[in-house]
């Protein structure tokens, strides 16, 4: 009786500890060298069925990152002869300097939603790449993409 009071307890206390719902979220690491300009990440969406919902972009840089701000293109192709292209300005300093993102030590993660209605299927395809005016940015460790199915938004 014991054990099976131990075994119940152990997993709901699992089920507690799951993360928050996402219906796709994929991580791609950067070269250490850098992110050079021709350099697209290419994101290749999981999901079961098409679903609609907020896409959201997240990135990881340290204190070697040099500018406040990334230009961010986030392309998606709706079909074979149309692109959804959305040009993003992300704000990673303030006028001072200090990163906003959260994180620990000199690594900082910061998030921006890149489209609250964002249509997506199964076996999408989302690149990204940096449109900043120099070749290799250096201090960008990650790059993200996180999806939330308006279904899940409503709970």
């Amino acid at each position: 009786m014991r054990n099976t009071l131990l075994f119940i307890l152990f997993t709901l206390c699992l089920g507690a500890c799951t993360p928050g719902h996402n219906d796709y979220s994929d991580f791609k690491n950067i070269d250490p060298k850098g992110w050079a300009y021709a350099d697209t990440l290419k994101f290749k969406v999981d999901i079961d069925s098409a679903s609609t919902g907020k896409l959201s972009l997240a990135l990881r840089h340290d204190n070697n990152y040099g500018y406040s701000n990334l230009w961010l293109e986030v392309s998606h192709r709706i079909d074979s002869t149309t692109v959804d292209r959305d040009t993003l300005n992300i704000t990673l300093a303030d006028i001072y300097g200090r990163w906003n993102g959260k994180g620990i030590g000199t690594s900082f993660q910061s998030e921006t939603i890149v489209n609250t209605d964002y249509r997506l299927t199964e076996g999408d395809s989302i690149q990204v790449r940096h449109i900043m005016r120099v070749d290799t940015l250096e201090g960008i460790s990650q790059i993200g993409l996180l999806f939330l199915s308006n279904e899940l938004r409503d709970e």
